[in-house]
């Protein structure tokens, strides 16, 4: 018998619209989306066209009907960019598109290039929706899918410590991960993090800022002289203190539950609701107020508004650990 070949399905729609701000989601989703396509076919052309740069026309060329035939991916980027030209070229194709063209158009955010937005969901496009990354559970829940997608086991502990550390930006978290799958072996804990990114601005804010809200004088100022000792800006410090402050206060003030309830409808990670309710032993609202007070003080005084940066910094961890520890206030 003769064996028979069947020609995969085609899985991708015509039009595909990859949409929100957060720029490694949507690179990944292109990706994705290109690789898909070319398993039915592998040497399909793949044509981009930045909106920012485009020449008027350039769209009517490349989605053409071509002589030698071939089907082609036609990537319009940053369509929230484009130019009115661009915009009409897009929507004439709209109206009558090619049969032998995947059109992909990626849209960051706002109103411009709504009617071509329209248009394409109108036509049953595939939408893929890449919401801003901020909360720090969103940062926990994808530092987390990075190390399963790689079979990699990392505890919670290690996952807390890299959001600590590197958190402020997904893309710089991405690439975190990565080297910790890539350079390590066995299960990534905090040691293993603290060994590769201990020595980061947001790391070292956040062990002074965790000395400080336990009420340990004496550790909090070591480790605050040590950062500034080696470059360490005062500026980072104080957003930290501030924010360690703030999710007390929120935390406490959501009572008791789940942490992961709590942790949702805070817009938080489970791991910090649990860190925020063992730092709130020995705090009362009162003492959390004046907290809160003295580091809003010296971030004023670190953006320039005092004379002396680290010694307001220094001003503010006394205020703080004077205040846990419910000692006499001044």
């Amino acid at each position: 018998m003769c064996a028979v070949t069947t020609t995969p399905q085609r899985t991708v729609p015509p039009l595909v619209l990859i949409t929100g701000p957060e720029g490694i989601l949507a690179e990944r989703a292109l990706s994705s989306i290109l690789t898909e396509v070319r398993v039915t076919v592998p040497d399909i052309e793949v044509v981009r066209l930045e909106a920012a740069g485009y020449e008027p026309g350039s769209l009517v060329v490349h989605t053409s009907p071509s002589l030698f035939g071939g089907e082609k991916a036609v990537v319009v980027q940053d369509l929230d960019e484009a130019p009115d030209e661009l915009q009409s070229d897009l929507l004439a194709f709209l109206a009558a598109p090619e049969p032998d063209i995947t059109l992909v158009v990626t849209h960051k955010s706002g109103q411009r290039g709504k009617k071509v937005l329209d248009t394409l969901k109108k036509g049953g496009a595939r939408v893929i929706d890449c919401p801003a990354v901020k909360s720090d559970r969103d940062k926990s829940d994808f530092a987390a899918n990075e190390f399963r997608a790689a079979r990699r086991r990392a505890t919670p502990d290690a996952v807390r410590a890299l959001i600590e550390a590197v958190g402020k930006d997904l893309r710089e978290l991405s690439a975190a991960c990565q080297q910790l799958i890539s350079d390590t072996t066995g299960v990534i804990d905090e040691a293993l993090v603290e060994k590769y990114h201990g020595g980061k601005v947001e790391a070292t804010g956040f062990r002074v800022a965790d000395a400080a809200v336990a009420g340990n004088t004496g550790e909090a100022l070591r480790l605050l002289r040590h950062a500034i000792a080696t470059g360490v800006d005062p500026v980072p410090i104080v957003a930290v203190l501030a924010q360690q402050l703030r999710q007390l206060v929120r935390v406490g003030q959501a009572g008791r539950g789940r942490s992961a309830d709590v942790a949702r409808d805070l817009g938080m990670a489970p791991w910090q609701v649990d860190k925020a309710r063992r730092a709130l032993s020995g705090w009362d609202a009162e003492a959390l107020g004046r907290s809160i007070q003295a580091v809003a003080a010296a971030d004023f005084e670190v953006k320039g508004g005092g004379r002396d940066p680290v010694y307001a910094v220094e001003r503010a961890i006394l205020t703080i650990t004077r205040e846990r520890q419910g000692g006499p206030r001044r």
